[in-house]
């Protein structure tokens, strides 16, 4: 039998999203957002939900554009550091000893260590309550070649991403392969 746990938002798990922006003087940024996925197939769209308090969220308006960098769990102390401190107080990305680059296809700081960075110029923005949400229309993915496997295409283990429980406050890596999408569920009555 299911428990209610009431109207929270809280689905499970979800990505470590680090949103990368230059602030209004010009300053690389990245914020750890909770909140945030795919919302777009065509044309390619991302969101993240960002506080008007928040560093960030006069950067994205100002520049028009942000980025998602992922981390894997090697980065965790990093990647929980941009959730706690403040870019109005220190610079986040020197304090962590990362490096960014300047985004190719937008006016947004790539992080260097992230396994793969997503370019995204602003689409819309639409004030929910707490939090106003960013679409971001996808310019470019770029992602590290040793995250490819021999067909060039993603490798979740090599990528070894950060996965983040709300609710919980907890971060995750992946576990082991289950079965091919689009695939298993063939043959529904076979299965689980």
């Amino acid at each position: 039998m299911k428990q209610s746990l009431g109207a929270k938002p809280l689905a499970f798990p979800t990505p470590v999203y680090l949103v990368g922006s230059y602030d209004t003087q010009g300053q690389p940024n990245m914020m750890n957002a909770a909140w945030g996925g795919i919302c777009c197939s065509d044309p390619p769209c991302v969101m993240v939900s960002v506080q008007k308090k928040r560093h960030t969220y006069a950067g994205i308006l100002e520049n028009q554009a942000f980025t998602i960098n992922l981390l894997g769990c090697d980065h965790v102390i990093a990647a929980d550091f941009y959730g706690i401190a403040s870019g109005r107080d220190l610079n986040k990305i020197d304090a962590c000893g990362q490096h960014v680059s300047k985004g190719e296809f937008v006016d947004a700081p790539c992080l260097d260590e992230a396994y793969l960075v997503i370019e995204c110029r602003l689409k819309t923005s639409t004030e929910l309550g707490t939090h106003t949400m960013f679409v971001g229309e996808v310019m470019d993915v770029k992602i590290e070649a040793d995250c490819l496997d021999e067909k060039g295409v993603p490798d979740v283990k090599k990528m070894d991403p950060l996965l983040f429980i709300p609710g919980a406050r907890e971060y995750y890596g992946v576990g082991e392969f289950i079965g091919k999408a689009f695939a298993v569920g063939n043959s529904p009555k076979e299965g689980k």
